[in-house]
């Protein structure tokens, strides 16, 4: 077992978030932890990698077991570049060694330029580099909180494939349904300060779930039966005695005292929306660009009423500047851009608006709108609250001790409460517990407005979108009728996009070129075996130094790293050295 937690109990302030869990983590488990924003999943996280002590209970794990570990929000050093706070808590020898995948690994996040400070990053670039960091990190247990958020869909499919291969132990949170059904081998969810564990898959998971919740409901049925019968005997009396049987009426008593089946509550949304016209949102010819950069060029559309438009592409492409253009916040270097009367658009954004921590929650949606009418009905603030499942408690609680997914959702509420009629979402998905993201998925179906979401949640953009707009690289805006899975088989690979020269007439058939070494090869084929023979050597004295230091636990653990990154330099050596072989010999056999 790598990792055992056993009766842990945790509570902040008043409100307790973990009450009496356990969770056990063998070689090759791969946990997802789902729960509404709120109920403790960070929390749990930080106290399985050590970085929060419980208020009871055990952790445990061998001293020779690597955990490496994702926080929701990264703590990082502004002052530092890329590559220096990917190793920040390395020995320099561990960076010598992994310095080559690290720039590796950022590039393929996104993050070309290793040298660039810390403090000049995104939000969503530093959370790419601490995920960076924690990757290639050896370890045997991965803790991710959220390792998907700020991720475009191709870096998504990366990490998955990733996560897969990985024979350590995982437990990650995340809403990403897709990453839920294809990565892991079980599910836990954290309600009302338990875990229930499922040994499951999503699908499989939420088929478990609605088993349980027809047994629940069978049986409650059942109770209420015998409730109803007990009450009209209660009520009625025995005609034969002038006493009850005491032993029927405890059993009574205790029906009715025992509780039915309780369910997360929910959050409720209902259409909240101004008078739309036929006019909405035009563009003409339009091109924008960032210095020294075109972003957008000569791109047109007509939004229409009934649009459901997800919007794709690398990150840095410009899928938020062309929102950004959407919304009339950028005018275009050229071409024409036209906003109709009528439309009052609610434009949910990746950072969200600024939220005073000091303000209470109450008191900061109030100052939107006092009530807001909807078709259920007309909703006061304190009542929309509610439905946003911001109890009396929170709704007069500063807005600086909410978690990030209550924030989250405290800042979609803000937007709904101005009664758009255009709704342009920035990331929607980031940090919105999985029930959330169900039902803004029903309300966005159903919105009596155009919707366009920029989003890398996979599922969110197959249950919404009928329409695909990947923004390129190169500025152009390539259109998809359908979902997301109908995108991913319509667009073509990646070769396909670059433009080929035209065939030359009759062209000759090329002349076969004599095989030879590059100058370096060369150099690298004589050396080549004595480096193989060092690896070894080093490697054979790591695990001498090993068993000898087996009672110092800190020496132990350092070794431990430095062999494993020495076989990892070795697995690739003889690789090469293979290749080189093989063409030495191809060389060799052409010689007359």
């Amino acid at each position: 077992m790598l990792l055992s937690a056993e009766h842990l109990s945790f509570t902040f302030g008043t409100k307790p978030l973990l009450q009496d869990v356990s969770l056990y983590l063998n070689p090759g488990d791969k946990l997802g932890i789902i729960g509404i924003n709120g109920t403790g999943k960070s929390t749990l996280l930080r106290i399985l990698a050590g970085k929060l002590p419980p208020d009871a209970g055990i952790l445990s794990r061998n001293p020779n077991v690597q955990v490496s570990f994702l926080a929701q929000n990264p703590v990082m050093h502004d002052e530092m570049t890329v590559l220096e706070q990917v190793f920040a808590e390395f020995p320099p020898e561990f960076r010598a060694l992994n310095e080559y995948e690290a720039v590796t690994m950022l590039t393929r996040l996104g993050i070309a330029d290793t040298a660039q400070r810390i403090g000049a990053l995104s939000g969503g670039q530093r959370k790419r580099v601490a995920l960076a960091a924690a990757l290639v990190h050896p370890a045997d247990i991965l803790i991710l909180d959220e390792p998907t958020n700020h991720l475009d869909s191709d870096m998504i499919l990366w990490l998955e494939q990733r996560l897969i291969a990985f024979t350590g132990g995982l437990v990650m949170v995340t809403h990403d349904r897709y990453f839920l059904e294809r990565v892991v081998t079980g599910i836990a969810e954290l309600s009302r300060g338990t875990l229930a564990c499922y040994e499951a898959n999503y699908s499989r998971y939420l088929a478990l779930k609605a088993q349980q919740a027809e047994m629940a409901e069978a049986s409650e049925r059942k109770r209420q039966a015998v409730l109803r019968r007990e009450y009209q005997w209660v009520i009625r009396g025995c005609q034969a005695r002038t006493t009850k049987s005491k032993e029927r009426l405890d059993r009574y008593e205790t029906l009715k005292n025992r509780q039915g089946p309780q369910y997360d509550e929910s959050v409720q949304l209902a259409a909240m929306s101004s008078r739309l016209g036929k006019k909405i949102v035009s563009l003409e010819n339009v091109s924008f660009s960032y210095p020294g950069r075109p972003v957008i060029r000569d791109f047109s559309c007509r939004i229409g009423r009934d649009d459901r438009i997800g919007i794709v592409g690398r990150n840095g492409a410009g899928k938020s500047t062309l929102l950004n253009l959407l919304a009339g916040r950028l005018a275009p270097d050229s071409g024409t851009y036209e906003l109709g009367s009528t439309v009052k658009i609610g434009y949910f954004t990746q950072e969200g608006r600024e939220l005073d921590p000091d303000l209470r929650v109450y008191d900061f949606i109030r100052a939107i709108a006092a009530e807001v009418r909807t078709d259920e009905g007309t909703f006061s603030a304190s009542q929309m609250l509610e439905r946003f499942l911001f109890d009396a408690a929170l709704q007069y609680t500063q807005i600086g001790r909410l978690s990030g997914g209550e924030r989250r959702r405290l800042y979609l509420l803000s937007i709904l409460m101005e009664a758009p009629n255009l709704l342009l979402l920035d990331e929607p998905t980031n940090d919105l517990d999985i029930t959330t993201l169900s039902i803004l998925e029903d309300y966005l179906e159903s919105f009596p407005g155009p919707v366009i979401a920029v989003a890398h949640d996979r599922y969110f953009l197959d249950r919404l979108a009928d329409e695909i707009w990947e923004v390129r690289d190169t500025g152009q805006i390539a259109e998809y009728t359908g979902n997301f899975s109908d995108y991913l088989r319509k667009r073509p690979a990646p070769e396909a996009e670059k433009p080929r020269p035209a065939p030359k007439s009759a062209p000759e058939p090329p002349k076969p070129q004599k095989l030879r070494f590059s100058f370096n090869e060369q150099r690298e084929y004589a050396t080549i075996e004595q480096d193989i023979a060092a690896l070894e050597a080093d490697a054979a004295r790591c695990e001498r130094e090993a068993e000898a230091a087996c009672t110092d636990y800190v020496r132990l653990e350092a070794l431990t790293a430095e062999k494993a990154a020495l076989e990892q330099k070795l697995s690739e050596k003889m690789d090469r050295w293979v290749y080189l072989s093989e063409l030495a010999d191809r060389i060799a056999a052409q010689q007359p």
